[in-house]
């Protein structure tokens, strides 16, 4: 399944010699969607794992939730993805219709934008572990990525890093679970320090 997942991600963006829809940064490109992808698929298993989910059902549509990211707009994503994980699930493997159907229906409500206590477990799951993929030392690194394509200097490295801290804050204040909870602060605490670290050796920035 990961192969597959791989090389639908590197296919949607085969033909675009400009990058395409989406993808002015490096983390926009097949190789950053996929690695976001693994990380997801760890996070949610560890949550599900803790929290009582079904593991099985929350990694397979973790691993699915993004497979359609490159290819359509970002609000028709969830949707084109559990249809391609349906089409996948039930031609390529044996899982019983009732396991992909759940795995779809996580797939499809991973962006819900409300109450995540509204959705099944194993949603809660995925979207937790897909808020916290963003925060923390890989959030600091790819904004510092994106300071090099904006054109601006080390000066503003504690400024764009601070705005990974905000995310983090808003990403704590909407997990539920008590795992998502302790990852989120664990992660909080490493850009804060990291944070503080530039404010006092780069001179001149205010803090």
């Amino acid at each position: 399944m990961e192969r597959f997942v791989h090389d639908y991600l590197s296919a949607s963006v085969a033909t675009e010699s400009d990058g395409g829809r989406m993808r002015w940064y490096p983390w926009h490109s097949a190789e950053y969607r996929f690695n976001h992808i693994r990380n997801v698929v760890d996070l949610a298993a560890t949550i599900a794992e803790r929290e009582g989910a079904n593991v099985d059902i929350t990694r397979v549509a973790a691993l699915f939730h993004d497979v359609a990211k490159l290819e359509v707009e970002q609000d028709r994503h969830a949707d084109a993805g559990a249809r391609i994980a349906r089409e996948y699930l039930e031609t390529q493997t044996d899982y019983p219709a009732s396991f992909i159907d759940q795995v779809c229906r996580a797939i499809r409500d991973h962006s819900y934008q409300g109450e995540v206590t509204d959705v099944t477990l194993e949603t809660q799951c995925l979207i937790e572990a897909d808020i916290l993929d963003k925060i923390g030392a890989n959030g600091a690194v790819l904004i510092l990525l994106r300071m090099g394509y904006e054109s601006r200097t080390h000066m503003d490295a504690a400024e764009m890093v601070g705005r990974v801290l905000e995310r983090g804050e808003e990403a704590e204040e909407r997990v539920r679970s008590q795992t998502a909870a302790d990852i989120a602060e664990r992660r909080l605490k490493r850009v804060q320090w990291f944070k503080e670290w530039l404010e006092g050796e780069i001179a001149g920035v205010d803090t």
